[in-house]
């Protein structure tokens, strides 16, 4: 089952979120809002930076970790 969240992300936040979605053993794959179909690495942080970070991004993922679901909860918009 994949989860999907909707979150925002501020330039300063890029490198904790990309190193503890990389601590995870799942892909997780985030894309700018509205362009879902464009999804690029969540633990490439040169992946993170190319997206749109004005406006809301999308985490999809299909895995469990508590770190991350923490960090999500605080960056979510809508879950």
């Amino acid at each position: 089952m994949r989860t999907e969240h909707v979150i925002k992300l501020a330039p300063a936040d890029i490198q904790r979120f990309v190193n503890t979605a990389s601590k995870c053993d799942f892909d997780i794959d985030i894309a700018s809002d509205g362009y879902t179909n464009q999804y690029v690495d969540a633990k490439s942080i040169l992946g993170v930076m190319s997206l749109n970070l004005r406006g809301n991004l999308v985490v999809s993922y299909s895995g469990y970790n508590a770190d991350f679901e923490n960090l999500i909860r605080g960056y979510a918009i809508a879950c």
